[in-house]
């Protein structure tokens, strides 16, 4: 896909519209507002201009000379994760005294639900706009291009960003985790996961980690996925499958923190020795699940960190792109061999 290049400095207007599909800017006008009567190939021919040029409707023209609100969209795929939560945290401490306001909509990893989120977001000509992830629609990709306003990309910095990007790299993250593993002495892995079509984080990482296996000599020898939230009785279930499916097994990695705690959980209630037997490990490093009887190994997602810098972008925006990579700890805890 080629990557837009605008002028960030250029907002588009009816008159783009107008001139791109060869029609009059009141008609252009009449068809994006659902009003009028305009024929069905005319209107086509607007909509399709609309799409390929990336235009929003402004719902505030006329209303304030700088044609801006002082609010920041940030798009994120779920508010059941716990991952997100701490992220708007480090945006919200980042943006207060600044003027700016965060304002957020959820897509549930659905592609689709993206990209309207991001149109009406941007209908209200916000002040920048934070997304988590960096793979968007076409639709969605060219509306964020020609925004003309600070767009950031978080979490992941593997790939192409828009303008700036603020995350980590979850193919060595999975790199790095496969290679911990491996010195431990384990060879009979298991991946547990989210059915990752739309995962897109979730995937890099399983990339990574079978890369460095392959390195090895290795490959995974079992993998189960879920669809849904991250909860501890998907975990748990998760882990009887495969353990009875595949009763060598050595090491179980999973996709997040809560399932693998799920996992945890079965394996202590079943009386399987966890590191010796079994060794477990989850992503994210989520506090909540400290107070488990084993701490499971995992890795910090740098979250907090990843909102404030987000958030720096937006109020500072800077006039050169930028990304942003930052290296996640990995934490052994108590489910890897020593």
């Amino acid at each position: 896909m080629t990557k837009p290049t605008p002028d960030p400095r250029h907002t588009l207007t009816l008159r783009d519209v107008s001139e791109a599909s060869g029609v009059s800017e009141m008609t252009v006008s009449r068809v994006l507002r659902n009003r009028g009567d305009v024929s069905a190939p005319t209107r086509e021919r607007v909509l399709e201009a609309a799409r390929a040029l990336g235009y929003v409707p402004n719902k505030i023209a006329g209303a304030l000379a700088s044609q801006r609100v002082n609010l920041v969209g940030v798009v994120i795929p779920s508010l059941s994760n716990m991952v997100f939560p701490e992220v708007m945290t480090g945006i919200s401490e980042t943006l207060d005294g600044t003027g700016l306001q965060p304002v957020v909509g959820v897509t549930n990893y659905l592609p689709d639900r993206e990209e309207s989120v991001i149109y009406e977001m941007l209908s209200w000509r916000p002040s920048g706009m934070i997304i988590a992830g960096l793979e968007h629609s076409t639709a969605a990709r060219t509306m964020l291009a020609r925004a003309g306003i600070p767009i950031v990309e978080i979490m992941d910095i593997d790939g192409d960003p828009i303008n700036h990007a603020v995350g980590i790299s979850h193919r060595r993250a999975g790199r790095q985790m496969a290679e911990e593993i491996i010195a431990a002495g384990y060879r009979k892995i298991a991946f547990l996961g989210t059915q990752m079509p739309n995962d897109f984080r979730a995937k890099k990482r399983l990339e990574g980690f079978e890369e460095a296996l392959s390195r090895a000599g290795l490959t995974l020898v079992d993998r189960e996925y879920y669809s849904g939230g991250s909860a501890l009785l998907k975990g748990r279930e998760m882990t009887a499958a495969v353990l009875n499916r595949t009763p060598d097994v050595d090491f179980l990695y999973y996709s997040n923190d809560m399932i693998g705690a799920g996992g945890l959980l079965y394996c202590l209630a079943q009386g399987i020795d966890v590191p010796g037997r079994v060794g477990l490990a989850g992503f994210n490093g989520v506090e909540l699940l400290d107070g488990l009887p084993r701490k499971l190994a995992t890795m910090d997602a740098c979250r907090l960190e990843i909102g404030r810098k987000a958030a720096r972008l937006i109020a500072d925006a800077p006039p050169a792109s930028q990304v942003e990579e930052l290296f996640p700890t990995l934490q052994p805890g108590d489910t890897i061999r020593h």
